[in-house]
C-alpha cells in the first residue's frame, strides 16, 4: 500500500504497518483546521536544524479561552481522524495556551495577550545564521 495514499508515509511497527503522516501533511492538515476555525495570525515556524524535538511549529491566536480550547480540540480530532493521533495536548479548560504535540509538528494555540508576552515567533527566529541574532550581547537577565 505505500505510495497509494500522497502525503503520508508507512511505518513499520513489527507485523503491521501504520500508516503515518509526514510533516508537510500534518502541517497542512493543521492549517486547514485552523483557518476553518478563524484563528488569527496563524504562522507556521520551521525549525529544522534549530531544534530535534520537531520540524515546524505552528502558532495561532484565539479570540478567548473558550475559542482557544475549541481549536485547539478540533486539530487533536482532525489528527486523529487522519490516524495521526497526537501524542499529546497541554493546557486545560480555562488556559490561556494550549500545546497539541503531533510529533514533527507542534501546535500552539494561545489568547492575545500570551503570544505577545512569549513572543515565540521572535525566540525561535534568533540562532545562528539569522538576521535577528544577537551580535555577542546578551540582553537576558541573570540572577547571581
Amino acid at each position: 500500500m505505500p505510495g497509494a495514499f500522497p502525503g503520508r508515509s508507512w511505518v513499520s511497527t513489527g507485523a503491521v504497518n501504520v500508516l503515518s503522516m509526514n510533516s508537510k501533511a500534518v502541517i497542512d492538515m493543521t492549517v486547514k483546521v485552523l483557518e476553518d476555525m478563524k484563528g488569527i495570525d496563524l504562522t507556521v515556524i520551521d525549525i529544522i536544524g534549530k531544534s530535534s524535538i520537531a520540524d515546524a511549529m505552528i502558532v495561532v491566536t484565539g479570540t478567548s479561552q473558550r475559542h482557544v480550547r475549541s481549536m485547539a480540540e478540533t486539530v487533536r480530532l482532525a489528527a486523529k481522524d487522519a490516524n495521526h493521533p497526537p501524542l499529546g495536548v497541554e493546557g486545560g479548560d480555562s488556559s490561556d495556551w494550549v500545546l497539541v504535540d503531533l510529533g514533527d509538528v507542534i501546535v500552539h494555540v494561545m489568547t492575545e495577550e500570551k503570544r505577545e508576552f512569549y513572543s515565540l515567533e521572535k525566540l525561535w527566529s534568533v540562532g545562528p545564521g539569522s538576521a535577528d541574532a544577537d551580535d555577542g550581547e546578551s540582553s537576558a537577565n541573570v540572577a547571581s
